[in-house]
């Protein structure tokens, strides 16, 4: 099997999805969310699993409250243990278990390519409902890989500059490799690795010259990249939000990825800045479990609900 398909998602099983919570810049919630989210989950009688796959900076059971004492995602990632199943770690949440990420070893946070695709296509077969990636900061391409095997792309936006950047290069990056990934031809290729510098003296700049370029080299696998972009959709979450202002960051970089990317995302919710989270993240102690009636417990209870049902937030729900 090529790396090309397991990229596509083709060992997907029925009824199985997975999320991967990513955004490019480290300390906008991606660890908390996707351990609330997995809650909000089981809440609701869904079996799930969540993964740690920050590999340089694992801390997802340390929020959940969890020890970990057994084998990790590093045992596995290092030929230790030979099953995923080996690192798997049953909670005390009901219907949730965990795969604790890498410790106490720096070369795993950039796994060799045959252990990347080994690792990625044990997630794949994993008899839950709903598998969650915590992934980590950055943009490379370990992480890109993990955000593109997952069913939902969700991805966490603080209400400030240097965030919303960083998820628009987190976005960019992401489906450049994607492209990279269905394309065969070295030529063109090079093309989409010299677009991924936005300095690159071809002048390309957003998807739209991309694409352009490709189809003078050949139209057939322009068309198949524009087919791209139409199935990437990346949920956006914005978090910690103060005002009416921040909850309609969502929608302006909503338009903004369409308008200039050519991009569908859909925003699926926020999460209100709430005294609730750090007095929870002190305690080591999930929101969802501390303060399940709290407003950032509802809204990430709504998150989920748009997520199960392929919702998302309506402009109209900014102006009632």
């Amino acid at each position: 099997m090529s790396s090309v398909d397991i990229l596509k998602g083709k060992l997907k099983a029925q009824n199985r999805e997975i999320w991967a919570v990513g955004g490019g810049k480290g300390g906008t919630g991606k660890t908390f969310l996707s351990g609330n989210l997995a809650i909000s989950l089981t809440r609701l009688g869904k079996k799930v699993i969540l993964i740690d796959a920050d590999l340089g900076c694992a801390n997802l059971h340390t929020c959940l409250g969890i020890s970990v004492k057994g084998a990790t995602l590093s045992d596995f990632i290092r030929g230790k243990v030979k099953s995923i199943h080996e690192v798997l770690l049953e909670t005390q949440i009901p219907n949730l278990s965990l795969i604790s990420g890498a410790q106490d070893f720096l070369e795993i946070a950039n796994p060799k390519y045959r252990e990347k695709m080994k690792l990625i296509r044990q997630i794949q077969e994993l008899d839950f409902e709903y598998i969650i990636l915590d992934l980590g900061a950055g943009t490379s391409f370990n992480i890109l890989d993990f955000f593109l095997i997952s069913d939902v792309g969700i991805l966490t936006v603080l209400p400030e500059p240097t965030s919303i950047e960083n998820v628009y290069r987190f976005i960019k990056s992401s489906f450049y490799r994607r492209f990279k990934k269905v394309v065969k031809d070295p030529a063109i290729k090079a093309v989409i690795t010299q677009a991924m510098d936005q300095k690159n003296d071809l002048g390309i700049r957003t998807p739209f010259d991309l694409i352009e370029q490709v189809e003078k080299i050949d139209f057939e696998v322009g068309r198949t990249l524009k087919e791209q972009i139409y199935n990437f959709k990346p949920k956006i979450i914005v978090n910690q939000v103060r005002s009416k202002d921040d909850i309609a960051l969502g929608f302006s970089m909503r338009s903004s990825c369409s308008k200039y990317f050519g991009i569908q995302i859909e925003y699926v919710g926020y999460v209100e800045y709430d005294d609730s989270v750090w007095r929870a993240t002190k305690m080591s102690r999930p929101l969802m479990l501390e303060y399940p009636y709290s407003t950032s417990a509802q809204g990430i209870n709504r998150i989920s609900h748009n997520l199960l049902k392929k919702e998302q937030l309506s402009f109209d729900f900014l102006v009632q």
